[in-house]
């Protein structure tokens, strides 16, 4: 019986030790698109050269959609614990329902997001008619 308690609060300890651990690192949390600046650099690690020119950020911080000079649209969204980018093209399915966009790449692993982008939804939504690829 002493025997069981005592790995129990061996147990009990290991596992607070790797929460703080996990705190200290940084790992885990809930990653959000605070400004225009991050959604930039994270558009430039996506694609290289890639300068925003227009940007929609999601009221809750979860994705983005970004438009360059050439026309080409980026839609940044939270991957795991980190944040990736896609160009999307005409194989984009975008779906509107009010302030809500709801963008789905085409590709498996990346799949579907619904971003809330206010009064900027239906503008985006209309312009995915112009994309190419």
């Amino acid at each position: 019986m002493q025997g069981a308690l005592i790995l129990l609060a061996g147990s009990t300890v290991a596992v607070v030790l790797l929460a703080l651990l996990a705190r200290a690192l940084g790992l885990g949390g809930d990653p959000r698109l605070r400004d225009e600046a991050a959604v930039r650099a994270i558009a430039e690690a996506a694609v290289c050269g890639f300068e925003p020119v227009e940007m929609a950020i999601d009221r809750a911080g979860i994705g983005a959609l970004l438009r360059d000079a050439q026309g080409r649209v980026m839609l940044i969204r939270r991957h795991g614990a980190h944040f990736a980018g896609r160009l999307l093209d005409r194989r984009t399915d975008a779906r509107l329902n009010h302030n809500f966009l709801t963008i789905a790449t085409g590709e498996r692993s990346f799949g579907s997001i619904t971003l809330d982008l206010g009064a900027q939804a239906q503008v985006w939504a209309g312009s995915f008619r112009r994309l190419g690829g």
